[in-house]
């Protein structure tokens, strides 16, 4: 990969290098609630099915369609119409806006675990969507997810 790879155009990234971006928060793994009345939505802790809760990565990504069909595949052409839903601190957020990343990235750090030490991943809060009804999802809003 290149070298500051992240300060580039987003749309100039390789399919590595867009990985790479990636800072493992977790935060885009929460399952949300979508109020057809207003269009409102609320962001829970509830996890999804394939979110490894200590890690904060997809514990199946490679295959996680076959699982989980509707998972978003976050893409440059993508990334304008779903930016909303998508927390503040996110890398693909960040650069979309031009923004800088976090000293906490991996990428400026060199190191995966200043995320979580840094308190910005979902690391140990999360509950999986397979212990929750989608019907008690309401009990597990959250207010923010910067």
């Amino acid at each position: 990969m290149r070298e500051r790879f992240w300060e580039l155009p987003l749309a100039d990234l390789s399919a590595a290098e867009w990985e790479a971006l990636c800072d493992g928060c977790g935060k885009c793994c929460l399952n949300k609630i979508e109020y057809d009345d207003d269009g409102s939505v609320d962001f829970t802790r509830v996890a999804c099915r394939l979110l490894d809760g200590e890690s904060c990565r997809c514990s199946s990504y490679p295959n996680r369609h076959d699982f989980v069909p509707d998972c978003v595949v976050l893409t440059p052409a993508k990334l304008k119409e779903i930016a909303w839903w998508l927390p503040a601190t996110c890398a693909y957020r960040l650069r979309a806006e031009g923004k800088p990343l976090y000293d906490w990235h991996h990428l400026i750090s060199g190191d995966p675990e200043s995320i979580h030490r840094a308190g910005a991943s979902v690391r140990g809060w999360t509950v999986s969507e397979l212990a929750v009804t989608e019907d008690d999802w309401d009990q597990y809003v959250i207010e923010d997810l910067s």
